[in-house]
Formats: structure tokens, sequence, C-alpha cells
């Protein structure tokens, strides 16, 4: 049991999979922020928010 050759990876993982991966992650990131800017940006029309409309 000292020497597992049917387990074997490499030591590091190639740096092409490490850039693919960085890069989904930061478009996926850029997404979400996106996503949250325009949530912020967009008025909120909740009843009661606005007390021009409370007649």
């Amino acid at each position: 049991m000292a020497s597992d050759q049917g387990n074997e990876r490499p030591a590091k993982p190639a740096p092409k999979a490490r850039e693919d991966r960085l890069k989904a992650a930061l478009k996926a990131n850029m997404a979400r922020r996106k996503a949250q800017a325009r949530a912020r940006a967009k008025p909120q029309d909740e009843p009661g928010d606005n007390p021009e409309h409370n007649e």
C-alpha cells in the first residue's frame, strides 16, 4: 500500500485549465455584479413607499 499506482494525479493542473476556470469564474462574477447594479438602478414601485401616491 505504499504506492497507489492507480490513483496517480498530476501535481498541478494544466495552466490552460486553470486559465479557463478563472475566466469562467470572472465572467459569472461580472454577470452577477451587472445584475445587482441593474436591480439597484431600477426604481422600486412598492406600495406605501412613495408619499406622493398615498391619497
